[in-house]
């Protein structure tokens, strides 16, 4: 099993999403800032802290979208501590089921080269 480094893979997904920029927009204004955080993530980070911690306003702020995927990664390793990068990838790309889904495929390679490109 391989140790998942969470900065590893959230700086992976940020190239990904929006090469670093932290105005992105994107699926027709529903998905906003370096990690194209949709609304959904926002309320998935708060029901695991179980308090309102967060914002949409929060996804247009570099540490706060950073947090916010560490927070739901971090759940999902607790819920199955054997996810992979490519798992925890392609969850963030289709949902919690989106490691199953051959949608997430395409968007799993663009990590994986990012990822791995020093291998």
């Amino acid at each position: 099993m391989e140790k998942i480094d969470l900065d590893k893979l959230i700086s992976a997904l940020i190239i990904v999403e929006s090469n670093g920029k932290e105005d992105a927009i994107g699926d027709n204004g529903l998905a906003v800032g370096i990690l194209q955080i949709h609304p959904i993530m926002v309320h998935e980070a708060n029901r695991i802290l179980r308090k309102e911690v967060y914002n949409y306003e929060d996804r247009k702020n570099k540490q706060k979208s950073i947090e916010i995927a560490k927070i739901y990664f971090q759940s999902r390793l607790k819920y199955n501590n054997t996810f992979s990068y490519e798992e925890l990838a392609r969850q963030w790309n289709g949902g919690p089921s989106g490691h199953l889904k051959d949608l997430t495929i395409q968007y799993w390679n663009k990590v994986k080269a990012i990822l791995f490109k020093d291998k």
